[in-house]
C-alpha cells in the first residue's frame, strides 16, 4: 500500500515540476531538491517546495490548476481587470460563494431543463449594486466548471464588461443589432480561460431600448444558444429603465443582485414584482457585501 501511495505522490510531483519547469518559475535543479526533500520528510512535492522557500503558495496553486485543466491567471496577466476575482484568487472565500451560487443555479435553471434554459439575465434595482462585478465573476466560474461560457453586456447605457475584460468597445451587441457588426466577429474569446466568450455592449447608442426590443435582439439570443452551454446577461440597472424588460422577455430567468447597505428593500420589492409580472422566473438573489 505504501509503495502504491509514494509512486502516485512521485508522478503527482514530477508532472508538477514540469509545468513549473516549463513555465519557467522552477529549475531542473531546483527540482531535483524538492524531490529529495519529499522523499526524506515525506512531504507533497508542493510542500516541500514551500518550506524550501523555492516557490509560493501561487506557484504550485496555478500549477495544480494547470494539472487539472483548472484554468485561472496571474496577477498581471493581460489587461484583465483583478475585480475578476474568480480569475485571479479562485481559492478565496468569496469565489467558494460564487461557486456554491453556480452550482444552485445550475440545479434550479440550466440543468433543469437543459434544452430551454440556456440563458440567464443579471438584474439588480440600481447602479452601484455590483451586477457587472457578479455577472463577469458568474461567467467566469461557469467557465472553469468546463461549460462553454458566454457573458453578454446589454447594458447599452453603462456598460463595464470591455473593461473588465480589457476588450475593445468598438464592436459589440449594439454594433450587430443595428445592422452594422456581425455577430461572430463581435464575440471574443478570452485568453488563458478556455471556455469563456464576451460580447461587449458596443458603442452607446441613443436608442437602447428600442435596440433590445427588435426582432435581431431575439435572434442573437436563439442563435448563441446554439453554441454555448450557458449565456449570462449583464443588464442596466432595473428600476431605472424599461430595459430589463426587454432582456429578460427573452432569457426568461434572472438572478437578482442587490448590495449589503445600499440596495433599498422597496426598490428590491418593485423590481421583483415586475419581473414577475412579466412572467420571468427569478432564478435566485445574491447579496453583494462589497
Amino acid at each position: 500500500m505504501n509503495a502504491i501511495i509514494d509512486t502516485q505522490h512521485t508522478a503527482s510531483a514530477v508532472s508538477i515540476g514540469s509545468i513549473l519547469i516549463d513555465s519557467g518559475r522552477l529549475t531542473p535543479e531546483a527540482a531535483a531538491r524538492i524531490l529529495e526533500a519529499q522523499k526524506e520528510e515525506g512531504l507533497r512535492f508542493g510542500d516541500a517546495a514551500i518550506r524550501l522557500g523555492l516557490l509560493t503558495e501561487e506557484d504550485v496553486q496555478q500549477a495544480l490548476s494547470q494539472q487539472y485543466s483548472y484554468t485561472y491567471l496571474q496577477p498581471g496577466d493581460d489587461s484583465v481587470s483583478e475585480e475578476l476575482v474568480a480569475a485571479f484568487r479562485p481559492f478565496s472565500p468569496i469565489v467558494e460563494q460564487l461557486r456554491a451560487l453556480r452550482s444552485q443555479l445550475t440545479l434550479r435553471w440550466f440543468d433543469a431543463e437543459p434544452e430551454m434554459h440556456k440563458t440567464l439575465a443579471i438584474v439588480s434595482p440600481e447602479s452601484g449594486d455590483g451586477r457587472s462585478f457578479v455577472a463577469a465573476n458568474l461567467a467566469v466560474v461557469f467557465s472553469q466548471l468546463g461549460a462553454r461560457t458566454l457573458l453578454i453586456d446589454a447594458d447599452l447605457r453603462k456598460p463595464r464588461q470591455h473593461e473588465l475584460f480589457g476588450l475593445s468597445n468598438k464592436l459589440g451587441l449594439s454594433s450587430v443589432l443595428a445592422g452594422r457588426g456581425n455577430l461572430d466577429k463581435a464575440i471574443t474569446r478570452i485568453p488563458g480561460l478556455k471556455a469563456l466568450s464576451v460580447l461587449p455592449a458596443g458603442a452607446v447608442p441613443p436608442n437602447p431600448q428600442e435596440l433590445l426590443a427588435r426582432l435581431p435582439y431575439s435572434s442573437v439570443m436563439i442563435d448563441v444558444q446554439g453554441h454555448f452551454d450557458v449565456v449570462l446577461v449583464d443588464t442596466p440597472a432595473g428600476n431605472e429603465t424599461a430595459d430589463v424588460q426587454a432582456i429578460t422577455a427573452r432569457t426568461r430567468g434572472a438572478l437578482i443582485v442587490a448590495r449589503k447597505d445600499k440596495t433599498s428593500f422597496p426598490g428590491l420589492q418593485t423590481l421583483h414584482s415586475s419581473l414577475q409580472h412579466s412572467g420571468v422566473a427569478v432564478v435566485g438573489a445574491m447579496l453583494n457585501n462589497g
